[in-house]
């Protein structure tokens, strides 16, 4: 999803290669989550039943979203 990659890609250039591996691994298992899981969390329609993963897709959010 073209949404999708305008969120992710950005984050993935900057932030992905500052993770550290456990981090960079929960990264790589949220993109193999299916498309429109990740677009209804980036929505906030729903969250990830995963805690590793629900804190990644708030990480990801904040840093789109500061308050």
């Amino acid at each position: 999803m073209l949404e999708l990659d305008v969120l992710l890609v950005p984050y993935t250039e900057t932030v992905y290669p500052t993770l550290s591996a456990d981090q960079q691994h929960i990264y790589q298992r949220l993109l193999a989550c299916e498309d429109q899981d990740l677009f209804n969390w980036f929505l906030e329609k729903s969250k990830p039943e995963d805690t590793e993963l629900a804190a990644m897709v708030r990480q990801i959010l904040d840093r789109v979203q500061p308050n």
